[in-house]
């Protein structure tokens, strides 16, 4: 059964989005607990996947000259074989190459990510289990190599963890971010890479999704076309802000702080779906 989306509505999930999109605490996991505790219903995963391309948009904005210069340099390595050395070419081809997982896995399971993917058991229990992943990278990881000394592995590895975001509660950043602290990344190289990343898998799921957003398959709120421009405007503003709060506070402080903060929310849903007050599906 589906219901219109009230503006209040999609005004909260706009300011969701963009708060929890970069920061590793799972921006679908949380999309679908607010809609749940506070709405009754499932935005569902098509309004989510469309309002993404807001923050992506931010992402794209923050780190346009970045962007540029590696699109430069894979395009000048490809025609002169003398800068293929270089950082911003073989960055180019890390990005290519560490989309593919998510875009297989993403296209094989797309059916399960919009139904039992969904269910807030399976959210609330990966908001903990991947809290203590990202705990034991910030233990574990040595955190000695930046940017300049990342490798086609460590792309592979970390573009596989990517597709593990394709379950709500996981996150993106989370599980990029983790993989590259295992791998010796410092969290600032990790973030970086991770943001770049994430812009082809995101920009490309969200155009895929726009048509459903109108009429989730699912059932849920649906959104008018004015709806989603506003929520995914409001989701760019907010996205633009986080990654700049991100990047500075990575520098300095653990990844404790998201462990503590996913390990309370998993525990705080858990225990809304034992007592009955909220409905896993």
């Amino acid at each position: 059964m589906t219901e219109a989306m009230t503006w209040v509505q999609t005004i909260v999930l706009g300011l969701v989005q963009g708060l929890t999109e970069f920061l590793p605490i799972s921006s679908s996991g949380h999309m679908r607990i607010v809609s749940e505790v506070f709405f009754g219903t499932d935005a569902g995963v098509s309004f989510t996947a469309v309002t993404q391309l807001g923050t992506e948009a931010a992402v794209v904005l923050y780190f346009a000259r970045d962007i540029v210069t590696i699109v430069r340099g894979w395009f000048r390595g490809l025609f002169h074989p003398e800068h293929r050395g270089d950082l911003d070419y073989r960055m180019g081809w890390y990005v290519i190459i560490g989309t593919i997982p998510v875009g297989i896995l993403g296209f094989l399971f797309k059916d399960e990510i919009r139904t039992v993917a969904r269910n807030l058991w399976l959210i609330a229990t990966m908001l903990i289990v991947f809290a203590l992943v990202i705990a034991a990278a910030e233990r574990y990881g040595r955190k000695r190599r930046d940017i300049e000394h990342l490798t086609l592995k460590d792309g592979i590895v970390m573009g596989s963890a990517q597709a593990l975001a394709l379950i709500p509660g996981v996150s993106r950043s989370g599980g990029t971010i983790s993989a590259g602290l295992f791998l010796g990344l410092t969290r600032e190289a990790a973030a970086r890479y991770s943001f770049l990343l994430a812009i082809p898998a995101v920009v490309a799921s969200g155009l895929f999704s726009l048509p459903d957003a109108f009429e989730p398959a699912g059932g849920g709120l649906v959104a008018s076309g004015p709806q989603l421009v506003v929520a995914t405007i409001i989701a760019f503003v907010v996205g633009y802000a986080s990654i700049a709060w991100l990047l500075r506070f990575v520098v300095n402080h653990s990844m404790y702080w998201f462990v503590g903060y996913r390990i309370g929310l998993g525990v705080i849903v858990l225990a809304l779906l034992a007592t009955g007050v909220v409905s896993a599906t």
